[in-house]
């Protein structure tokens, strides 16, 4: 039987008692399988091609839940704290709402940094039972230096946004996990990793080398694709990631 119905009315609160802002999509069918959709740096829950995603796999049977980190979008927090050992925790939390809610075969699905938030979550957390990488980052460290390490922290903005000023906390935290890719062989789950090939903010080296790590990986490379997959993308990345949930959770 699912739970759909508590889940999708759940408050979610993380261990700093921050509200985290939801959204569910129920099945078109009843069902226990469950997406879980988080989201990249600087970004939320409601990014186009996330709700797209949502939208594809619940009407394949696959009921889904985005959600915003802490500081992120609605979600309650600063964006100040928010890091990626910091929603490791938040996407714990909402596992958590989604284990009381009822049984789910329950899978994980991250763009850029959420990526990363999801391959350390799935390492060492045996309730996920597929985990999907969209444009995963992996080389944290080098991530945050390429992008940010000429900007001061406390006085700069990622990425030009007002919302998002670049705190030290945050450079700390990607220099000190430094890269996930020591991580990719704990991953026993079946793990899809899709990047486009004109992805210029992850490069795409990160997947092929996360997948080549795997025990479990299939790699999809999407041409002319960029980081957010845009326009088309969005089509070429529902076309590979739902068809594989659907077979791997609708069992």
């Amino acid at each position: 039987m699912s739970g759909a119905n508590n889940i999708g009315s759940a408050e979610v609160r993380n261990a700093a008692g921050e509200r985290l802002d939801l959204a569910f999509h129920p099945a078109r069918t009843e069902g226990d399988a469950l997406l879980v959709i988080g989201h990249g740096v600087t970004a939320n829950k409601d990014r186009a091609f996330l709700v797209a995603l949502a939208e594809a796999v619940a009407e394949r049977g696959i009921a889904a839940l985005r959600f915003s980190f802490s500081g992120n979008g609605d979600s309650e927090g600063r964006f100040e704290d928010s890091t990626i050992t910091k929603e490791v925790a938040d996407l714990g939390a909402v596992l958590d709402a989604v284990e009381a809610s009822g049984p789910w075969r329950i899978a994980y699905a991250g763009h850029s940094m959420g990526g990363a938030v999801g391959v350390l979550r799935a390492s060492e957390d045996p309730r996920l039972t597929a985990l999907v990488s969209l444009a995963g980052m992996v080389r944290t460290a080098q991530f945050a230096e390429r992008k940010f390490g000429d900007q001061q922290p406390g006085a700069s903005l990622m990425w030009d946004k007002p919302e998002c000023p670049l705190s030290q906390t945050f450079m700390d935290d990607m220099r000190l996990i430094g890269s996930v890719l020591d991580r990719a062989p704990k991953i026993e789950v079946p793990w899809l990793l899709v990047h486009g090939d004109a992805d210029t903010v992850v490069p795409v080296e990160d997947t092929l080398d996360a997948a080549r790590a795997a025990p479990n990986a299939t790699t999809a490379l999407l041409p002319g694709a960029d980081h957010v997959f845009s326009d088309d993308a969005t089509a070429q990345m529902l076309d590979e990631t739902v068809p594989w949930l659907v077979e791997r959770l609708l069992v």
